[in-house]
């Protein structure tokens, strides 16, 4: 009798910090729907351009709209230093479509099904496990990671971070 071949899927449960390069995260190059139609892997920006990425818990509660509409009102700011800006949750393309035409969001919202980043990147549940995190990285061009910051009820308060973070990275 011959051994049957399995492929086992893992996921690494290492938490992404500051000072990390993505190329360490296999799943940095894994490719992800985005609200527009398009796709997107988040290391076809390395070299390029600095990435913000938001994790949200579900799109349409009032703390994402919160967070998501805090970074359409800096959105500017973001693309004057050269930044690309995604939102990522596991809600589907369709309805961060939806959400992101409601509140004229002009970046695209990505889809992370099974939360498998969110996984990866070791981003954990807050309020006993019951809410996915809420965290944001600012991601260099060179692919290091240079600010995490988790705040599930100071959802504005992730803009400011970011664009603090981006000032010292340039």
């Amino acid at each position: 009798m011959t051994p049957r071949s399995r492929k086992l899927s893992t996921i690494a449960k290492a938490e992404l910090k500051t000072g990390d390069k993505m190329q360490d995260y296999p799943d940095y190059y894994r490719v992800l729907r985005r609200s527009d139609g398009d796709a997107t892997a988040l290391s076809s920006f390395q070299g390029k351009q600095p990435v913000v990425l938001f994790f949200y818990p579900k799109q349409g509660t009032p703390g994402c709209t919160k967070e998501a509409c805090a970074f359409r009102d800096e959105y500017s700011r973001f693309t004057d230093m050269g930044a690309a800006v995604f939102g990522i949750s596991s809600d589907s393309p369709e309805e961060n479509a939806a959400w992101a035409k409601a509140n004229n969001l002009p970046f695209p919202l990505l889809t992370d099904s099974n939360s498998i980043l969110r996984k990866s990147f070791g981003i954990k549940a807050d309020f006993l496990g019951l809410l996915p995190g809420r965290q944001t990285y600012v991601i260099d061009k060179s692919g290091k990671v240079v600010c995490t910051f988790n705040d599930q009820l100071n959802a504005e308060k992730h803009v400011s971070e970011a664009l603090n973070a981006l000032k010292a990275a340039n």
